[in-house]
């Protein structure tokens, strides 16, 4: 047998099964070019130049390694559907004479071409493509890079390398599953799950009580610090639950339908759920997978989107004020000095403050049982015995809010987060009568405590009196002699000009002698811009660059979905027409059946996002991103979008199921 009748078999199986196997080597050439490009952007010299490189490179890894097992799972994924489409075809060449070794070397030319025309493809798209997305990053975080047309060899060679290994395994998976097959197994390979399923109800209700889990942790979570920890977990409940409830779920309900003889005797019913339960098992996977992925798709695209264009909000959250200087355990001598070094810096520069805020306060953690308060330890130490206090001079408060509030001096106004505490609180063996407020009137922010997700708020007589509180609970009686302190202000000057007076400001204060302070920190929200622009902006692109792979893989399934599902329906469909249904029946049957089928995941996705929603704003709370207006609407404009783009895919998809059906 001459070797080239090898290579020209696989070339005329690659063309007869075109519209299983062109799908496949453009998702081969999408998935290398986007894997090369996320290689080349991290290895990239004109990267290595920008503000905060080490946060983008970091996230190019990741999407690299996100993109590499991706790819892997998902090729293997599509693969199968080829091999499934094809296992009657195989089985007739072994019939008529081809032993398993000649079909294996036909497998092997086959896969050397769809590996050969993906990475070829695909690295010359992503060489084409890499300056493109180069420019679109460094638009996104604002910075100019100059470099000419690069080709990047190491980028190349991991990219050979790790494909190459996945075309590898996939040829190995697919003698596998040839070496154990015989030749009637092959014959009806194709055909493999007509048998109705059974009811499973274990998985079924296995399924909806993981869901429910999620759900619950998703909803239920109200700290930020919480939601860090408990999102994954929700998230593998979510899709476990989804995996399950498509498989078994949906078949336990189709057979509750069918129970109803009511309901499922009509010609409509009857048909549509006959059909839906025909090879319930095998689209039930499939349609559990569009799900997950369109589910990954609204997420990532709506909450990166979000936190790009809420850049300003996290930086505002993180910075109240343009210019902050917070001193710790300072005298109030000492603050006159401070805020002489910061009017004079002021001044000096021509510029002038606005919306200025002073604050004198003190904040430390506290032990709660019952009513009855002890220390714990300085500072924010988060843990779920221990609640933040901060204590706050009555003539302060007064001041800062233009009021006329008096105390006396077995008195506290209290704010209570969450925490409950009734009308007397007791320090060491001091009680105090508790006064309530509804609002912390926005104080907690311009201190450590904003970072708490449960907080106290004190308002005490004086100064003294809440040095008397913290002496007496304190365990270290000398670690705090004073009040800490807050300057805060704003300022109508450009970026420049604010970095220049922060600046300014550091260097004043750093060269005073005069103020003693155990330690005094300026910030300035202009000084970490480009840092969070860099995370934001790395992390929006990075979002994009997912979402349209994982859409690039969802429009895939769905295509290979709908063909299959129509060779294996056209046969049945036939059938329906010979015993006495009218065409426009049969066609109403089939759209009946592939609009519930195809558009069950996006609305599963829907509400998979839905129930996220709340953790997901917990999440983007610990990011300093509190505007949940916004991502209400970056999630709505999402599902539109998204929607939009599933609903076309459907248009075309539909187009060649009906012709293979009819």
């Amino acid at each position: 047998m001459s070797k080239m009748f090898y290579a020209k078999l696989a070339v005329s199986n690659i063309k007869k099964n075109g519209k299983f196997y062109f799908p496949y080597i453009l998702t081969s050439i999408g998935t290398v070019m986007m894997f090369y490009i996320m290689c080349f952007i991290f290895t990239n010299d004109g990267i290595s130049k920008m503000t905060g490189s080490v946060y983008i490179k970091t996230i190019m890894i990741f999407g690299t390694v996100i993109i590499g097992i991706f790819a892997s799972i998902f090729l293997f994924y599509t693969n199968s559907f080829l091999i499934k489409r094809r296992k009657k075809e195989f089985g007739l060449f072994n019939i008529l004479g081809m032993d398993k070794r000649n079909l294996a070397r036909v497998l092997g030319i086959e896969n050397l071409i769809v590996a050969a025309a993906g990475l070829i493809g695909g690295l010359l798209c992503g060489i084409l493509f890499s300056r493109l997305m180069i420019m679109i990053l460094a638009k996104l975080l604002k910075f100019n890079i100059s470099f000419g047309f690069q080709i990047s060899i190491y980028a190349v060679a991991i990219t050979f390398i790790v494909f190459i290994a996945i075309f590898i395994l996939i040829y190995l998976n697919t003698l596998r599953q040839l070496h154990f097959a015989k030749p009637i197994e092959l014959l009806y390979g194709s055909n493999v799950g007509e048998r109705e399923p059974k009811t499973k109800w274990v998985l079924a209700i296995m399924g909806a009580i993981s869901l429910l889990s999620g759900y619950f942790i998703a909803i239920t979570t109200d700290s930020p610090l919480a939601a860090i920890g408990l999102f994954f977990i929700a998230v593998l409940l979510v899709i476990i639950g989804t995996y399950l409830l498509f498989i078994a779920g949906s078949i336990a309900l189709l057979k509750i339908l069918r129970k109803n003889k009511g309901y499922y005797y009509q010609t409509n019913h009857f048909t549509t759920i006959s059909g839906m339960l025909y090879r319930m098992k095998q689209n039930a996977v499939g349609l559990a997978n569009i799900c997950i992925l369109s589910t990954m798709v609204l997420v990532m695209i709506s909450t990166t989107v979000c936190m790009y264009l809420g850049l300003d909000d996290a930086l505002r959250n993180l910075y109240p004020r343009n210019i902050e200087v917070t001193a710790q355990s300072i005298s109030v001598q000492d603050c006159q000095y401070l805020n002489e070094i910061i009017e004079k810096t002021l001044s000096e520069s021509k510029n002038s403050s606005i919306d200025t805020i002073k604050l004198r306060y003190l904040n430390f953690m506290v032990s709660q049982k019952e009513d009855s308060l002890s220390f714990v330890s300085n500072g924010v130490y988060l843990n779920n015995e221990a609640t933040a206090a901060l204590f706050i001079p009555l003539d302060e408060y007064n001041r800062i809010n233009n009021s006329s509030l008096s105390l006396k001096e077995n008195e506290l106004i209290v704010f209570l987060k969450k925490t409950a505490i009734g009308n007397n609180v007791t320090f060491a063996d001091k009680n105090y009568k508790t006064i309530k407020l509804t609002d912390d009137t926005g104080l907690a922010k311009y201190t450590s405590i904003k970072y708490s997700d449960n907080y106290l708020m004190f308002i005490a007589p004086s100064e003294k009196a809440i040095m008397n509180i913290y002496n007496s609970i304190a365990l270290d009686k000398a670690s705090n002699t004073n009040l800490n302190y807050y300057y805060g202000f704003d300022t109508n000057v450009n970026s420049a000009s604010q970095l220049e007076l922060y600046n300014n400001i550091n260097t004043a204060l750093n060269n005073s002698k005069s103020i003693h302070s155990d330690q005094i920190y300026v910030g300035c929200a202009e000084s970490i811009r480009e840092e969070f622009l860099t995370i934001y902006g790395g992390l929006f692109f990075l979002g994009i660059f997912l979402g349209i792979l994982f859409m690039m893989a969802t429009v895939l399934i769905i295509y290979y979905k709908q063909v299959s599902e129509g060779y294996d329906d056209k046969q049945r469909f036939e059938i329906m027409q010979k015993v006495g249904m009218s065409r426009t029946e049969v066609r109403s049957t089939v759209k009946t059946q592939v609009l519930t089928v195809f558009f069950l995941p996006l609305i599963a996705a829907v509400i998979h996002i839905a129930a996220a929603f709340k953790m997901i704003t917990k999440l983007l709370e610990a990011l300093n991103l509190t505007n949940i207006i916004l991502f209400a609407w970056c999630v709505l404009g999402t599902v539109v979008a998204f929607s939009l783009i599933y609903a076309l895919v459907y248009s075309l998809t539909a187009r060649a199921y009906y012709k293979i059906v009819e």
